[in-house]
């Protein structure tokens, strides 16, 4: 994906991505991880424009250290820090996540946004004992969790569905990917190391007047699903003009799964 083009579909997600996210599981971390604290240490990985910072940083309490992690130094140089946050100290680390670690300074929280279905079983478990070895707060959020809903039913929905699900689970950087599992295994392995662990879901809501980010969705799935069965091109490019079509229209709506996480420390 070129820089230009991610920086664009960042910036068509950002409301629907606001929209979704689960406001108790803030309000949980706000209130039993975030209160009283002097000041907060925050590292976001996989930043990118900085989504996850512009809908955070005005619901915590100030002052905030936040660290944003990208390995793309164009998109963490859209950052800016957003109104309405407080005190806000801003750095950007341009850094592969196959590298990353917790400084040995600590953090409070670390956040990531629509990474966690991306990463290998493999770094998740290092994410884990990174966070648990310095008692960290986690809030992962906006994993997709493998549920495509429509309003009204298409016979090629449940092939693309199944087609899209196989191809996340493809190698996306950080080894072959937890895809849809990701949410539910991120849980089990916190709870094991001895996190609290909530979960809700976050799911995208799309009508005839998300088309900005619908067609690019849907044309993204065609081409995910058209790698995993090349044969059936042509009959996948059919359904994705159908049901774009069919959102145009209003004949039907979509809903896209996602799943937030947060996990606290038992000891705070």
């Amino acid at each position: 994906m070129n820089e230009r083009f991610a920086a664009d579909w960042l910036s068509l997600r950002e409301p629907a991505d606001h929209a979704a996210r689960s406001q108790p599981l803030v309000e949980r971390l706000r209130v039993e991880w975030c209160r009283g604290r002097e000041s907060l240490k925050i590292t976001d990985l996989g930043a990118g424009t900085g989504s996850n910072l512009r809908y955070l940083a005005p619901r915590l309490p100030a002052p905030q250290q936040w660290t944003l992690v990208d390995h793309d130094p164009g998109l963490l140089g859209c950052i800016a820090a957003p109104s309405g946050a407080g005190t806000l100290t801003l750095q950007t680390e341009r850094m592969d996540l196959r590298d990353w670690a917790l400084p040995a300074t600590g953090t409070d929280l670390v956040t990531a946004s629509a990474l966690l279905d991306l990463v290998s079983a493999d770094w998740l478990d290092r994410l884990v004992r990174e966070c648990a070895g310095h008692g960290t707060a986690v809030l992962l959020v906006l994993s997709y969790d493998g549920e495509v809903t429509w309003t009204a039913a298409d016979p090629g929905d449940a092939f693309v569905r199944a087609a899209v699900n196989a191809h996340q689970e493809r190698d996306k950087g950080l080894g072959a990917a937890l895809g849809p599992k990701a949410t539910p295994e991120a849980a089990a392995r916190f709870r094991e190391a001895g996190y609290r662990v909530w979960i809700e879901a976050s799911p995208w809501h799309l009508d005839a007047g998300s088309l900005p980010l619908a067609g690019p969705l849907i044309a993204g799935w065609v081409n995910a699903a058209a790698e995993t069965f090349p044969e059936q091109a042509g009959t996948l490019r059919d359904w994705g003009t159908r049901r774009l079509e069919d959102l145009r229209s209003g004949r039907t709506g979509l809903q896209v799964g996602h799943r937030d996480l947060l996990a606290l420390p038992n000891v705070r």
